[in-house]
């Protein structure tokens, strides 16, 4: 059963987010809470996945975020937003979060997103990405010398890159490609090391960039497996 805690200041998200989740079979929302009680409520459940809002008026997301990187039980991290362009997403990005979420995600997407973050993978909201390359140029730039550097990536690399940017995870991975979860491993921190970036959302976002996604077939997200 993955464990998942909803922060959020408004109750009609909270309420909402648990009702699709807690339909799943695989999935229970232990807890909701606001951004003032979200560190407790953390470290109280250990969840396996928190689903943060990332504009909050008492206590802000990012700064649940950061506290979350000292704390001995950290979940893997995806932030929540109404805004298809967020400035804060960037910042969110550097602090370790697993990927971004628009709180208008069609339910039926949900708890797969939540799967994939569970296992691992990175969630990144395929409108969201898409604004925040369009609105940010310096984000773009980044992401312009991040792409150069997929050129020093192997062939085998690239088709790791490619499934870390569908959101699997190492298990996962090594399973597609019939390779040990050690040799993943050592081949996702060979290719952060390659793109000099520091978290496989990052990554991901170079890769779709790059145009590795569109010129594999490959989905934004996590989705079927490739012939």
């Amino acid at each position: 059963m993955i464990r998942v805690v909803v922060v959020d200041d408004e109750a009609l998200v909270r309420s909402g987010f648990s009702l699709i989740l807690n339909s799943a079979d695989d999935i229970s929302v232990v807890a909701t809470a606001t951004g003032a009680d979200a560190l407790q409520v953390v470290q109280a459940e250990k969840p396996d996945v928190l689903l943060l809002d990332i504009r909050m008026p008492d206590v802000d997301g990012l700064a649940v975020l950061n506290s979350l990187r000292r704390a001995p039980h950290r979940p893997s991290v995806a932030m929540l937003t109404t805004f298809d362009a967020d400035e804060y997403i960037l910042t969110a990005l550097r602090l370790g979060a697993s990927g971004f979420l628009l709180k208008d995600t069609e339910p039926r997407q949900l708890a797969d997103y939540v799967r994939v973050l569970a296992g691992g993978g990175v969630v990144l909201s395929p409108k969201a990405s898409l604004s925040l390359v369009e609105h940010h140029p310096a984000f773009l730039a980044v992401l312009d010398e991040e792409a150069e550097r997929i050129e020093q990536l192997t062939e085998r690399e690239r088709d790791v890159l490619v499934l870390v940017a569908e959101g699997l995870s190492n298990a996962d991975i090594g399973s597609r490609l019939f390779l040990g979860a050690g040799t993943v491993k050592d081949h996702v921190s060979a290719i952060l090391a390659k793109l000099g970036v520091s978290s496989r959302v990052q990554a991901a976002l170079a890769a779709q960039r790059a145009g590795l996604l569109q010129s594999r077939g490959a989905p934004e997200t996590k989705g079927p497996a490739r012939p």
